[in-house]
């Protein structure tokens, strides 16, 4: 008998078709409310089961609830740092594309999921009609616990528990729904202009209407769909004489806006695009399309994570970073976080960068140095460059004095201008007769007198070797701060020689995920 009970009990829970289903007792979901929490909600002049409203950013990476003030309008209650999304600034389009959604959607007691595998959770609705209208596929987009993403919007254990008791007040209180309005960003005139020449740019100046709606009124603002577009707060016009009836794939009935709605949306629309068009006049410059990251972390969560970065999400690196690493985490963070890093098929798939020092390049001027016969001109020529990168540069870099950069990069034109004989006194050491010198000191045994004996050939073709992939440095390997047990280390991001096998640990994050990728 009570394995049928379990039975009928998870047969109720897949289909999700009852309010009552969704909230069934089960000690995660029936976590009160903090008593901070509380508190602020009666600083704000909310009560404990009132009305909320989520809105998610990813470039901020952060979730807002609001919750509805005895006043009727909506007021900030909280911000939570999100933990992980993944995919890219933009809407989700299909199944796998690793994308969190983007629009508004609504939640209802059957999508909060008491028995998530991601401690707990709430589908977001996704896809709405909107979405259906344009073929736009997906299924089991989230905003749950553990801290890991594939196309849904993670928090903490701890974070996700508290806003899963908001949301089950709320529904206590007599909300039949609460909205979910997810944005690439705040739809702030400077975002805006940032992001000017992003192709979702229709998009997001359609949804900014929603915005706007909420952030002149309060009030969450009533969703409908047709000619596969969202209208927001429209009502019937006064000579109607039956209910508007909308279809997202149809044509759009005869409505109107509420005169008040409409004129205050004017006014801040009207002074967005005034401020729109002053910061495009002074050159603000364009985000930069970083289509190869995947996702984002808010960078409170960034900063406890060996190599940890904010992805797509915005947050000063270096010191900021290093500062908040002494804070307080919200939430424990789980040994398996998978931080945001490059796309590996979009880096392969891209141009190497030019700044990067790649063995491949010096490939044809040192194929062309080993091929010419060791003739006279050869061996000047070859005398020459050894003083830039010959055989005392090559074992300089493996003692760790050198530069990553291969032998075949150009010396600077003041060192190759003139090259006087090495016994010349008053000319100025050069970079490698200083290294020389270093050599000589720091080798056990070294005769000077055979430096002036060796063949002047020798250098050039040692220089003319392939140069070796880069190594990694052990010397900073072996400074690096011990790791926790449960946080592997990994490689940083884009480090790797383009086309070379990446040198990594077997613990690290690139082997524990690299079949995820």
């Amino acid at each position: 008998m009570a394995s049928v009970a379990l039975m009928t009990a998870g047969v109720l829970l897949t289909g999700c078709n009852t309010d009552q289903v969704s909230l069934a007792t089960n000690a995660k979901a029936n976590q009160p409310v903090p008593p901070k929490l509380i508190a602020a909600m009666a600083e704000k002049d909310m009560d404990l089961q009132s009305p909320i409203l989520v809105r998610l950013f990813k470039q901020e990476a952060e979730l807002e609830i609001w919750k509805q003030t005895r006043s009727g309008k909506f007021a900030l209650l909280k911000t939570y740092p999100i933990c992980r999304w993944s995919g890219d600034l933009g809407p989700k389009v299909r199944e796998g594309d690793r994308q969190a959604p983007e629009g508004f959607y609504s939640i209802n007691p059957s999508q909060m999921n008491p028995q998530s595998a991601y401690y707990l959770s709430f589908n977001t609705g996704y896809p709405n009609a909107f979405d259906k209208a344009l073929g736009r596929t997906g299924s089991q987009l989230m905003v749950h616990g553990d801290c890991s993403s594939r196309g849904c919007y993670a928090m903490t254990d701890e974070q996700i528990a508290e806003i899963y008791s908001l949301g089950r007040e709320s529904f206590f209180g007599g909300q039949k729904a609460f909205q979910l309005q997810a944005y690439p960003f705040k739809m702030t005139p400077v975002n805006m202009a940032r992001h000017r020449n992003n192709p979702n740019m229709p998009f997001w100046k359609m949804i900014k209407e929603g915005y706007d709606h909420f952030e002149v009124t309060r009030q969450e603002p009533k969703v409908d769909f047709c000619e596969k577009k969202y209208v927001f707060d429209a009502a019937k016009p006064a000579d109607a004489k039956r209910d508007l009836v909308f279809d997202a794939s149809a044509k759009c009935p005869a409505y109107v806006i509420p005169e008040e709605i409409a004129e205050a949306v004017r006014g801040k629309q009207a002074k967005d695009e005034t401020e729109y068009a002053r910061l495009v006049a002074k050159g603000t410059p364009v985000a930069r399309m970083n289509t190869g990251i995947d996702g984002g972390m808010n960078k409170v969560f960034a900063a406890k994570i060996p190599e940890g970065s904010t992805g797509l999400s915005e947050g000063a690196e270096g010191t900021t970073l290093q500062m908040l690493a002494m804070a307080k985490a919200p939430g424990t963070i789980p040994g398996h976080v998978n931080p945001p890093k490059p796309n590996l098929d979009a880096v392969a798939s891209a141009p190497a960068p030019q700044e990067e020092p790649v063995a491949a390049v010096s490939a044809p001027a040192t194929t062309r140095v080993a091929a010419v016969a060791p003739t006279e001109k050869a061996q000047e020529k070859s005398q020459e460059k050894s003083s830039g990168g010959g055989f005392f540069s090559n074992l300089g870099r493996k003692m760790g004095l050198g530069t990553a950069d291969t032998t075949a990069t150009t010396p600077p034109p003041q060192a190759t201008a003139s090259v006087a004989p090495a016994q010349t006194s008053v000319t100025p050491p050069t970079a490698a007769s200083r290294l020389k010198a270093a050599v000589t000191r720091f080798v056990p045994g070294h005769d000077k007198s055979k430096d002036a004996a060796k063949d002047a050939p020798k250098p050039a073709v040692a220089a003319a070797k392939p140069a070796e992939p880069a190594k990694p440095d052990t010397r900073l390997a072996a400074t690096r701060p011990a790791l926790k047990p449960s946080v592997s280390d990994g490689a940083g991001e884009a480090t790797h020689i383009m086309g070379a096998a990446p040198v990594v640990q077997s613990n690290s994050f690139d082997s524990r995920f690299g079949a995820v990728k």
